[in-house]
């Protein structure tokens, strides 16, 4: 009788599962425009800040480079999973399912939105990495709520500005895209700040499990 080993499940492994599923879920989302109150945003605004959040626990109990990894990872399953739902608009429907139009207007891909979304989350999430691992070391570890905040607006700033100015230029007024960029960005923040209590309380958990808390100077490139 052979008797198998349980394996242990490193934290780590449900934070990239999460990491992976929170952005091919937000740019799902982000096909439909909601309207709270006079707050006008795409619907992927509202999972997308866990993606930098989920990003922050990985930096900082694993380090830059793991995070980095990671974000290749994210990076090329969210380009598969388009890359499967362009095929799939190619197709040709069968005769008798009348749905086509409904597939186009939600999962239908427009290759300048998706483009500027994989762009704008390199970008903004390495940038956010790096300076969270950055900081760590000049404070020696401490202060983690303001490395959190800090890293995460500069990092989201970045990342809104940059998706916006991608896939709405030429489309959008100036005036627009300046309310557009505001929204989301103000959106992204509340949420950080208003969830760093339980985020700070989650490393701290997972620190302690993983009995790991890593130090290191970010990279310099991209691939080292």
């Amino acid at each position: 009788m052979i008797r198998l080993k349980k394996k242990q499940i490193r934290v780590y492994e449900l934070l990239a599962g999460l990491f992976v599923l929170t952005l091919i879920v937000s740019n799902i989302a982000s096909t439909t425009i909601v309207a709270v109150g006079p707050l006008v945003f795409d619907a992927g605004t509202i999972l997308f800040p866990l993606a930098y959040i989920v990003g922050d626990i990985v930096t900082e109990v694993y380090g830059y480079r793991k995070m980095r990894s990671l974000l290749y990872v994210g990076i090329m399953t969210l380009l598969l999973t388009m890359l499967t739902f362009w095929i799939v608009q190619l197709l040709p429907a069968a005769s008798d399912w009348h749905n086509q139009a409904a597939y186009d207007a939600t999962l239908g891909v427009v290759w300048r939105i998706v483009f500027a979304s994989i762009a704008a989350i390199f970008v903004g999430e390495l940038i956010n990495s790096y300076l969270l691992a950055l900081l760590k070391i000049k404070t020696k570890g401490k202060q983690l709520w303001y490395r959190l905040v800090g890293s995460s607006a500069v990092g989201s700033l970045v990342d809104t500005t940059l998706f916006s100015v991608l896939a709405f230029a030429g489309t959008l007024s100036g005036d627009a895209m300046l309310q557009l960029i505001i929204t989301v960005f103000g959106i992204k923040m509340a949420t950080e700040v208003i969830l760093s209590p339980l985020t700070m309380k989650v490393i701290d958990r997972v620190k302690r499990h993983e009995q790991i808390d890593t130090y290191e100077k970010p990279a310099s490139y991209l691939i080292d």
